[in-house]
């Protein structure tokens, strides 16, 4: 399932359209209005220093440039962020688009909610399953079956070590308005593994729900899954196993601001 993941730079804008810092003030109205766009990154000799937003220009003290008035402060992306970790952040931090930068600090793209959407259409569930199905018959040299049915919630074992609360909430909500996506499960001998859609059944264990809807693919005999080792090895055989991560700290995620106090401190 590896090859399915998706990374911010298969979906980000690249062809960004920004301005610099001394850009003036009146120049980015008209820019907004010609382009119907409402904000832009301000870049300096190739590297993001910020953002200019129809709310900096409306809310904040009028300034003759950019500079004067652009937010500093930025959640910022490496472009080999996946999708998932990106749209988590996004939702977390309130934010519609988020620039995405280099090694380097230049500015490379832009990705937005649309664009998080459009991923998500992309990679629709059925073609998930279906691809993954395929694997393990290659794999293994086998004919499997798949069905459409709720799996009692206690019987799942999961194969993920950690989930992450804001996601949690998000599932939560789906699931009470009926629209969670189904869970892909692998039934193995008399074993259900939990393959894909670990947020949505911690969330059903934690509110009480008996089953979780699922794709389950019956391998037809008992087969010792390699996630299904690593899970032991690491000790993971219930979701209470499971670490629960309450914050958006990320590797491949930064603020423009505190990368802007290192370059400083390196000058020095």
């Amino acid at each position: 399932m590896g090859r399915n993941k998706s990374f911010v730079k298969d979906y980000m804008t690249k062809n960004v359209i920004s301005v610099s810092p001394d850009t003036k003030t009146n120049e980015v109205i008209n820019l907004m209005r010609e382009s119907h766009h409402n904000s832009y990154p301000v870049v300096k000799e190739g590297k993001l220093v910020g953002m200019i937003t129809a709310f900096d220009l409306v809310a904040k003290k009028h300034c003759e440039f950019v500079e004067g008035i652009m937010t500093k402060k930025l959640v910022v992306a490496n472009q080999d962020l996946s999708i998932n970790d990106a749209s988590r952040v996004m939702f977390r931090r309130g934010i519609s688009r988020m620039p995405v930068i280099n090694e380097n600090g230049e500015l490379v793209g832009i990705i937005t909610n649309t664009d998080m959407v459009r991923s998500h259409i992309e990679r629709s569930t059925p073609n998930k399953v279906e691809y993954f199905k395929k694997t393990l018959e290659q794999l293994y040299g086998i004919h499997t079956t798949l069905k459409h049915i709720p799996v009692e919630t206690k019987k799942l074992r999961p194969t993920q070590d950690r989930v992450y609360a804001d996601e949690l909430e998000g599932r939560a909500y789906e699931l009470e308005k009926g629209l969670a996506e189904p869970a892909i499960v692998v039934k193995t001998g008399d074993r259900w593994i939990l393959v894909d859609g670990h947020h949505r059944a911690v969330a059903s264990s934690q509110r009480g729900y008996e089953t979780v809807d699922s794709y389950v693919i019956d391998l037809g005999q008992d087969i010792k899954l390699g996630m299904e080792k690593t899970a032991d090895k690491a000790g993971i055989k219930t979701f209470d196993d499971i670490e629960i991560i309450d914050d958006d700290k990320h590797p491949l995620i930064a603020i423009t601001e505190s990368m802007q106090d290192q370059e400083s401190k390196g000058d020095e």
